[in-house]
C-alpha cells in the first residue's frame, strides 16, 4: 500500500524504565555526542506528517524537542504497547509509525517499508529483519480500541497483541543493523 507522509504520525516511545540501563532514560543517554531521541527524531521526522513523543519522565526535556510529549495512560508501567495507546489516542493522522527509543539507527525508510507490506484489508505492519521487531511497526488508528481492551485485560506481551490483530511482517532482512537496540551501557560504545 503507499501511504502518504501526511497521513502517518511517527511515535517515539521513550517512556519505559531503563532497567537493563541502571535506570536511566535511554532516549536522553548520549551515542555519538547526542541523545539517541536526537538521532531517531532525525531519521523519523522526513518520514511522516507530525511526531509524538511518549514519555514518563524527564517531560520537560523531552518538550524542549517541539513535539507533544504524551504520557502512559497508565501508571504501572505495562510496556510498550501503553505508550502505543497513548499515541493512537492522540494522534490526527490514519496510521502511527512507532519505534523505540533505543535504536538510533532506524531505517530512512522504515514508514516506505512497512506501507509496502500492507494489503487493503491490513491494519498493522512490522519490521521483520529475521526475527519479528514488534515496536518497528505501523498501525491503523482504528487499533485503538482493541489495544485499549488487551492492556485493560493485562495484556503485555507486543508481538501476541500484534498477530492477533492480523499484523503482516515486512522483510527487512537486508538491514538486520538498522534494528539493534542498545539496552546496556556497552552498547552506546
Amino acid at each position: 500500500m503507499n501511504l502518504a507522509k501526511s497521513d502517518i504520525t511517527g511515535l517515539v516511545l521513550t517512556g519505559g524504565r531503563g532497567t537493563r540501563m541502571g535506570g536511566v532514560d535511554k532516549g536522553l543517554m548520549a551515542w555519538r555526542g547526542r541523545p539517541m531521541v536526537e538521532h531517531l527524531l532525525d531519521r523519523l521526522t522526513p518520514q511522516v506528517g507530525g511526531v509524538l513523543i511518549n514519555a514518563n519522565r524527564n517531560v520537560e526535556r523531552y518538550q524542549a524537542y517541539g513535539y507533544p510529549v504524551l504520557r502512559d495512560p497508565w501508571p504501572d508501567h505495562r510496556g510498550p504497547l501503553a505508550g502505543i495507546l497513548a499515541g493512537l489516542e492522540h494522534m490526527s493522522t490514519g496510521w502511527l509509525l512507532c519505534v523505540p527509543c533505543d535504536a538510533p539507527n532506524v531505517p530512512v525508510d522504515l514508514a516506505a517499508r512497512l506501507a509496502a507490506a500492507l494489503s487493503p484489508t491490513s491494519r498493522a505492519s512490522v519490521a521483520d529483519d529475521g526475527h519479528p521487531q514488534p515496536v518497528f511497526a505501523l498501525l491503523h488508528r482504528d487499533l485503538r480500541a482493541p489495544l485499549r481492551e488487551f492492556l485493560a485485560a493485562d495484556g503485555r506481551a507486543v508481538i501476541r497483541w500484534l498477530e492477533s490483530q492480523g499484523a503482516v511482517f515486512a522483510d527487512c532482512r537486508d538491514i538486520p543493523e538498522a534494528f539493534a537496540n542498545f539496552n546496556h551501557p556497552e552498547d552506546l560504545s
